[in-house]
């Protein structure tokens, strides 16, 4: 069921609004991750597809997420594309404190030292190119060095808050 907009009821914007309005869009779920002293790597949905010549890709993070002092200084950093079989693997990276690349996560050291998650429906290993400041966050625009799309499996989605899969 769609709603006719009542602009008598809009409500200022403010970050709850924003998330409510965005709860409302389903999106692709990916993790970035990074080498630096030790693996780090987290759960996003902000990832896009910016230009294919040359093949550019962008993503937010957080500068108070625990990946960001690595990403800030990464020179490539890895996308995966997550399969809806892998909704575990979204919880473990999307929350604080988690042992992110402990058992049963597997991995392993990918070109340019990234780490690459396995069984992934996609990924690319990326060389960044810049961070641009937003609000409380950086969008991250990176070029792609290597990949492979050739996993099997659906994708994964983020919708109301909630991993799920495509249905038919």
């Amino acid at each position: 069921m769609t709603a006719t907009p009542d602009l008598r009821t809009a409500r200022p914007a403010t970050p709850e609004l924003l998330r409510s309005v965005f709860r409302q869009h389903a999106a692709g779920v990916a993790v970035i991750t990074a080498a630096g002293s030790a693996p780090v790597g987290f759960t996003a949905t902000s990832l896009t597809s910016v230009s294919a010549e040359p093949p550019v890709i962008s993503f937010g993070i957080g500068l108070g997420a625990s990946s960001w002092p690595t990403v800030a200084e990464a020179d490539h950093i890895g996308v995966h594309i997550l399969g809806e079989h892998q909704a575990d693997l979204a919880g473990t990276f999307a929350r604080s404190g988690a042992d992110r690349f402990g058992a049963p996560t597997r991995w392993f050291e990918g070109p340019e030292g990234v780490p690459v998650l396995d069984g992934v429906l996609a990924w690319l290993v990326c060389k960044v190119i810049a961070r641009v400041p937003a609000g409380d966050h950086r969008i991250v625009l990176a070029e792609a060095v290597c990949g492979d799309p050739a996993g099997a499996g659906r994708p994964l989605l983020y919708h109301q808050g909630r991993f799920n899969g495509l249905r038919d």
